[in-house]
């Protein structure tokens, strides 16, 4: 089994579980060069807000998008969104990505930034 087919496999187990509770749920993507965060509503068919290293407004602040200073800023971002738009609880979807470095470092701000999960 190849590397990719397991982060689809441990993303779908983890999925799931957060689809039958049904809460708004803060998903992240990393490529190697940027990281992606939304918050999606429980039935999973709306996205309420989201942040990524590819926005004009974060990339002017940072002089590396692929850090994890990056993803702690997309972090504190999307906190940020979130609890503007009413949102201040949520379930962590890391997508089968290893909760390490930059995953981590975008939960761990959203955290500081008053996000719940």
């Amino acid at each position: 089994m190849d590397k990719k087919l397991s982060r689809l496999k441990r993303a779908l187990k983890l999925r799931s579980k957060i689809k039958s509770q049904a809460i708004n749920r803060l998903s992240v993507h990393r490529t190697s060069q940027h990281i992606y965060a939304q918050i999606i509503s429980g039935d999973g068919k709306l996205t309420l807000a989201s942040a990524s290293t590819v926005q004009s407004e974060i990339k002017s602040v940072l002089s590396n998008t692929s850090n994890s200073d990056a993803a702690a800023h997309v972090g504190r971002l999307i906190a940020e969104k979130a609890l503007a738009v009413g949102v201040s609880k949520v379930a962590f979807d890391r997508s089968g990505f290893k909760y390490h470095g930059r995953v981590k470092a975008l939960a761990e701000a959203a955290r500081e930034a008053g996000l719940i999960f």
